[in-house]
Order: C-alpha cells, then structure tokens, then sequence
C-alpha cells in the first residue's frame, strides 16, 4: 500500500513515500466558451419531508455509561443533532446561502460535474480552483470565497484577487457518480485540469485538503504546464526511500509532532479501514438512515478539528447539517466513499512534484510530517505553522487560510 493508494491510511505514512506515476496525461488548456451551464440549487420538497419523517422515526442504540465519544458519537449528542435537524434546520435557508455563489454544471468525461464559479471583479486575478475532500463538501470554501475573490472588501489589496473555482468532486454532492470501478484521485485531478482548460484559464493555481491536497498534487504532476503553483493543508509524505538516516537534520520536535498524530490515528483509522474495503456495505445504513449517516460524519467534525473535545466550538449545527445534508439529499455517500477503495487499490510510481508548493499546518491536521520529510517530494517554498485550527480548516480557520493563500501565491502570480 501506498499513501496514494489510501490518503488516510496513516500506517502507510511511516514506510512509505507518496507515489505516483508520471505519464502523458498533460491537459492541453484550450478554452472553450459552450457546454458551461448555469445551475441552482434546489432540493424536491418530497426529499424534505421524507428526511423528516425518518428523523422522526429514529432508533438509537444504547450506550455504555460514561464513556463519551470513546467509542464514537455519543448518543446525547446525537439526540440533540438530531432533534435540532428534525424540528429547527432551515435547508431552504442554507439553500438560499449557497445559491448566491455562482454555480455551473459541464460535461467532462461523460460525467455531469458541478462546480462554483465566483469571478473577481479585479481585472488582474489568478483563477485558482479550491477541490474539498470527505466528507467534505463546497459548503467549506463558503467562508473564503468572498474575501478571495473581493479581497479589498475583506482587509486585502487588489492584487491579491482570485477566480475561484469549487468543483464537486465527481460522486459527491451535485456532480454525477462515476459508473465504473476505477475512477480514483488522479482521475478527478484530470477532470479538475479539463475544467479550468474549459474555462479559459491557461495559468492557475490549486489548493485542497483532505483528498484535495492528494488531487491537487496530482494537478501539479500532470498539468504542469498551466499550474503555477499548490497549496496544500494537508501534507502526505512520509519517510524518504533510499537515506540511510531518514531522521537526520530532522528537528526533534517535529519527529514527535509526527509520531503523536500517528499514535492518535491508531483509535481514529476504523472509517478508512471499512471504506477502502467494503465501501458498498457500509453504504446500505448510510443511504438509508439520516441518523446514521448524521453520526458517521460528525464524529469526524469533532476528532479531526481543534475543538477540545466542544465540536461547537469549532462548528455550528447549521453548518454541519448543511453538509450532511449535501450528502443526504443527492445520495452519494456510497459513492463517496468508493473513492477510498479505488485509491487503495491502485498502485504507482514516484517522482518528485518541481511546481512550487506552498503548506499551511494546522496543529490538530490528521497527519503533520516532518518539513524535511514533505521536501524530499515537493518544492516547498512556503510553510506556515498555524497557531490554531485543524482539518478543515477553511470552515474552521477561515482568516488563517486566506491570509496564507495570498502569501504563498503573491509569490507565483
């Protein structure tokens, strides 16, 4: 197993360098100006009531005395999630929010792909194209889009405008499901790559955490020519091949940073385990029950935040719901997680990524490497440790991101 083959699969990241296969996958960047269409969010009043039906109907499982989230999400917590969704959650409220981005859908690959498209009034902006991971959704990049795209309004300068670009990754939210086995993290970096090219963006930059960073990445090495620079807020990379001392040069608090985190996943790696492997059977509960599917995410809400155990502390309900909601309404969460299993079950080559690498390092990310470590595969000219904030950090840590954004580009523009 690679770290390609399972992004999350941290054992991975103690052996194994990330990897990938360089071959002549290079998108042409050709703009085209037809087969973009306008599109709106709205989800069939039909769905809302059955949601509220099963919500209503719920069965909860019993629960030791005591133990917290010890062994998942715990049962009052949910109950209260829950009661919150079925009786005060205003999905057409948050519709409405995510209807005042401007949303296309296009054709790429004989998948219907759905994706933001906010256009900065500064005639000078770098398109950048922003891929979230699971279970993740567009609704994180909502925070940073406005003080991307309208950095003067929000405490920036002209120059330090963007085009922003937030796809679906195809089988999540409102972009089609992949319909044969296969479709892994590269393949969604080339649909990413065709997608900018159709828009007419021959120089552009890419950001992305969680599977983001693994398919921004995967943009650098096939689409070289048009990438400019990656950000990344989640750094793979274990320890490097073929050094006799891996270890060397490498600061001692930063080697137990990364053997505390990897400690920590050991309780936390189950999800990976279940989706990279029978992602289908997991899919029944979770397609069918909106408590389940409710419990199955937000665990991951709190652990992989910087919440202290309050997962409020880092998250509204609104914002969690609005999420879980996504995954809900258009069914994809079987799909989405089929991404695991194909990653795992693939395997490639390594070469080192030369385009320039910025990496912002959020305290409470799953899995921190040493900086030697992450620049023996990637060009790091950027590194920025976060005083706060953890995996998903543009809902979480939105100021932080932003600000880092613009640093690390303001040098590849």
């Amino acid at each position: 197993m690679t770290i390609w083959n399972s992004v999350h699969a941290f054992v991975a990241l103690l052996v194994v360098p990330l990897t990938s296969l360089y071959l002549s996958t290079e998108v042409v960047a050709q703009p085209e100006v037809d087969n973009v269409t306008p599109y709106e969010i709205k989800i069939d009043s039909s769905v809302l009531t059955d949601l509220k039906t099963r919500l209503s109907m719920a069965r909860f499982p019993d629960e030791l005395e005591g133990v917290g989230w010890d062994y998942g999400t715990e049962l009052g917590y949910l109950k209260e999630l829950v009661a919150y969704w079925r009786d005060d959650f205003d999905w057409r409220a948050q519709e409405a929010m995510l209807n005042a981005f401007d949303q296309f859908t296009t054709e790429i690959d004989g998948l219907n792909i759905h994706f933001i498209h906010q256009r900065s009034k500064e005639p000078n902006a770098m398109p950048l194209i922003i891929t979230h991971g699971w279970p993740g959704s567009i609704v994180e990049f909502t925070k940073i889009i406005g003080p991307l795209t309208d950095p003067v309004a929000h405490g920036g300068k002209a120059e330090d405008a963007f085009h922003v670009v937030c796809p679906s990754m195809p089988g999540y939210g409102f972009s089609d499901r992949p319909t044969e086995p296969g479709f892994d993290a590269r393949k969604i970096a080339a649909v990413n790559a065709k997608l900018m090219a159709r828009l007419g963006y021959d120089r552009y930059g890419a950001q992305g955490g969680d599977w983001g960073s693994v398919i921004t990445q995967w943009m650098a090495r096939d689409d070289p020519n048009h990438v400019a620079g990656i950000h990344i807020n989640m750094v793979t990379a274990g320890r490097p091949r073929g050094v006799e001392n891996p270890n060397e040069g490498v600061p001692e608090e930063e080697l137990r940073r990364f053997e505390e985190r990897r400690d920590w996943f050991e309780e936390e790696r189950g999800y990976s385990g279940i989706q990279g492997t029978k992602p289908q059977t997991l899919g029944y509960g979770l397609n069918d029950s909106p408590v389940g599917l409710a419990a199955w995410i937000v665990e991951k809400f709190r652990t992989w935040s910087d919440c202290n155990g309050d997962v409020e502390a880092s998250f509204t309900k609104d914002e969690m719901l609005t999420n879980i909601m996504i995954y809900w309404a258009t069914q994809t969460i079987t799909s989405s997680t089929r991404l695991y299993y194909e990653s795992r079950h693939v395997s490639h080559e390594d070469k080192r990524i030369e385009t320039p690498t910025g990496c912002a390092i959020f305290p409470k990310e799953i899995m921190i490497p040493p900086r030697k470590w992450a620049e023996a595969r990637l060009n790091i000219v950027h590194w920025t440790e976060m005083p706060r904030g953890g995996h998903f950090a543009a809902m979480e840590e939105p100021e932080l991101l932003v600000e880092d954004l613009r640093t690390f580009f303001g040098k590849v523009r």
